[in-house]
């Protein structure tokens, strides 16, 4: 886990240098546009800082599906590689058109580092610590901020501040992040696995995990690829052997060692006071206007964090909890001989039984060749339906449930244990079971004669038989439910964050400030105003960072819908006192301290919150195959929505000065708040590949299945 949070440190050193350009420019047009003489022409002072932004937005577009095609880490190099030349350019920028156009190249590279580090970042955590890793870019990025105006502060006090220099020290710093992105940053696993790099990904893994046995986190990996949209949720008592397996409808899982083995007993849906059937009951009724306008989802995931093993009252009733929290590891396979699935290799070399061949053990061979066969399943299980069981982070089982028949489909279970359930027959484990992503050849004639069932291969290869169709097939992916599902939350929330105003904000603090009379405060010190502006914007940033520590702390454990919950109205209520500020008589100094203050304020509270969690759930919600091309989505809708605000603000600024300004981004950040209440889901702690499941669930709507499971109750 070391591992993970040293490489999650490296990528957001991306993040740091974003901050800091953040800042320097909010310095450093102080004395451009009167170096260029703007101070009349605010639509240019506005193009100057949204040119980066055009930028950013112009190389979202594409790079998402290339970090799809080409991985993660290329493109984390390409940004330090702009960031490098864009420093150069504005060190050097004689005119207006090219410091314009070094601010695009500057675009090129922020683009490119806030779209990847975050799926970066999700792709190679694991679920415990996920959302704590993907609240560092906020991190470094405000650390970015402060260190900036540190540096252009000590130069405001200079005779003659030069503004060049202030954005050129950006240059220094690219080298650093470019010398991490080459020498230190790994691939990431999830894009290996994609591609059928089996071996590398393994290998990533263990230096990520700090342990060599990661074969149920590759397996996770592998059914990732797959975007199923039939996920229903089942129910199960899971147990040893016994009457049970009497049962036709029963499930046997069997284990590597001879006589072991347990039997999923079905559930009704709701049964024994479930916490998921609980959530698809109250949805299914609709009771009042809040329940129809409250998304499945958010009940479903809520209900899931309620699904805590029960605590055993004394030594001798723990066999129920105990049995499924070893469930996983009683069933791993420690054999490769006995094993169905090896994960490890890049390629099973056309062995019945899974494994790869001794002239095939360079991992280059044919994608085709099964990771799974029936014939070998069937020897090792007799036949009849099996399951093979690994845990996967989370508290939860990943299982294929493999039937008979002439397709012998395969379906893939997502188990967790129902808080509360079970007894002397098992454990009460709710399931999520959907089509593996394991793409099935048909029935064939083997080299014996005989013909045997279907053999499962690496989901890539798909992707290879389809290769001319390859681009076309990602975007039909988008409208599948649940990936359509999750794009509209996630867009939503990335256009919400940039309207609540934060970017323009941060952009112009030292200009908003000063026009609040913030002089004043140290008026004492000597100081100009375009010093004391700066050195409170960069007093506010420093502040900042304690706030992101608690955050990072939280995220995992309250999760992010909770902590939107808390601090979008905290945000309203800074805001409204800055409109109060401006509209209620006061004196000079009451009236600076009180935008100040609110200043303050609202900045904290928003990197607490709204400002990490809206990257951070786009980067969890899709699946693995299609996650670059949604987050260039919903990047292409926060570039815009930035471009927006920051050109904007110096014009309203100047029009409805700072009560409208900000009357307007509390109203803004209103609607965020019911939107959160009602579309935006709990993520904390669940593996990637179960949250999307969540969603396929969702996109069919809890009256259709509470109805789907009265159906297969009679």
């Amino acid at each position: 886990m070391r591992g993970a949070v040293l490489v999650a440190i490296a990528a957001a050193i991306g993040n740091m240098l974003q901050g800091w350009d953040n800042a320097t420019i909010a310095g450093a047009v102080l004395y451009i546009k009167r170096d260029f003489h703007l101070e009349s022409q605010p639509a240019v002072e506005g193009l100057l800082v949204a040119t980066s932004l055009i930028g950013a937005t112009l190389i979202t577009t594409f790079s998402g599906p290339v970090s799809d095609s080409v991985g993660r880490r290329p493109m984390l190099i390409a940004s330090s590689l702009l960031y490098f030349l864009a420093g150069l350019l504005m060190l050097w920028s004689p005119s207006v058109h090219v410091l314009l156009l070094a601010r695009l190249v500057d675009g090129f590279a922020i683009g490119l580092a806030v779209t990847l580090v975050p799926v970066y970042i999700s792709e190679t955590a694991p679920p415990e610590i996920r959302g704590l890793l993907n609240t560092l870019p906020q991190f470094t990025g405000s650390g970015g901020m402060f260190l900036a105006y540190c540096m252009v502060f000590s130069m405001t006090l200079a005779p003659q501040p030069d503004w060049r220099l202030m954005l050129g020290v950006l240059s220094l710093l690219s080298l650093l992040y470019l010398l991490l992105t080459v020498c230190y940053l790994p691939e990431s696993p999830r894009w290996l696995v994609s591609k059928g790099r089996m071996k590398e990904a393994r290998t990533v893994l263990q230096m990520l995990r700090g342990r060599d046995d990661v074969a149920g986190e590759m397996a996770l990996l592998v059914e990732g690829l797959g975007t199923a949209g039939d996920t229903a949720i089942e129910e199960y008592i899971v147990g040893p052997p016994g009457p049970a397996d009497e049962n036709a409808n029963a499930t046997v899982l069997y284990g590597p060692e001879r006589g072991m083995s347990w039997v999923a007993q079905p559930l009704p849906l709701g049964a024994q006071g479930s916490m998921l059937g609980s959530a698809i009951g109250l949805g299914s009724r609709q009771g009042s206007m809040l329940d129809h306008l409250k998304d499945p989802v958010v009940a479903l995931l809520g209900s899931v964090h309620d699904l805590k093993p029960p605590v055993a009252a004394d030594a001798t009733s723990t066999r129920g909890s105990m049995l499924f929290s070893n469930l996983g590891s009683m069933l791993s396979f420690h054999d490769n001989k006995q094993a169905p699935l090896d994960w490890d290799e890049e390629i099973a070399g056309g062995h019945g039984d899974g494994c790869q061949s001794d002239d095939d053990a360079s991992g280059t061979g044919d994608l085709r060749a099964p990771l799974l066969d029936a014939r070998g399943l069937s020897s090792m299980t007799g036949g009849g339906d099996t399951a093979t069981t690994m845990g996967i982070g989370g508290g939860w089982q990943l299982a294929w449930k493999c039937t008979d028949g002439p397709e012998g489909g395969v379906k893939r279970m997502y188990l967790h244990e129902e808080a509360g359930g079970g007894g002397e027959d098992g454990v009460h484990a709710a399931a999520l079971v959907s089509q593996s992503a394991l793409y099935q050849h048909a029935a064939k004639q083997q080299g014996d004669g005989d013909v045997h069932g279907p053999a499962f291969v690496h989901p890539a290869a798909v992707s290879e038989e389809a290769a001319s169709g390859g681009g076309a097939a990602r975007w039909r992916e988008l409208l599948e439910p649940g990936v359509r599902h999750a794009l509209v939350c996630g867009v939503t929330m990335q256009v919400l964050q940039q309207f609540s105003g934060i970017n323009g904000v941060l952009y112009y603090t030292p200009q908003i400030l000063d026009q609040a009379g913030v002089s004043v405060l140290l008026a004492s010190l000597g100081l100009s105003a375009d010093s004391t502006s700066i050195l409170i914007s960069g007093l506010t940033t420093l502040l900042m960072l304690p706030t992101i520590g608690v955050a990072m702390r939280l995220m995992d454990a309250s999760g992010r819908r909770s902590l939107l919950l808390w601090t979008i109205p905290v945000l309203i209520a800074s805001l409204a006192a800055l409109v109060a500020a401006s509209v209620v008589p006061m004196a000079a100094t009451a009236h600076a301290a009180v935008a100040t203050g609110s200043v303050m304020v609202y900045l904290c509270c928003f990197v607490m919150g709204f400002g990490p969690i809206p990257n951070i759930l786009c980067a969890e919600i899709f699946p693995t195959r299609v996650r670059g091309l949604c987050i260039a989505i919903c990047s292409l809708a926060f570039w815009l929505g930035d471009i927006a605000v920051t050109y904007s603000l110096p014009v309203m600024l100047r029009w409805v000065g700072l009560t409208g300004v900000f009357g307007f981004y509390a109203v803004v950040c209103c609607l965020a708040l019911a939107f959160v209440a009602l579309r935006v889901p709990e993520t904390k702690g669940l593996p990637l590949e179960v949250i999307i499941e969540f969603f396929n669930v969702g996109a069919r709507g809890l009256p259709a299945m509470a109805a789907d499971a009265e159906q297969d109750h009679h």
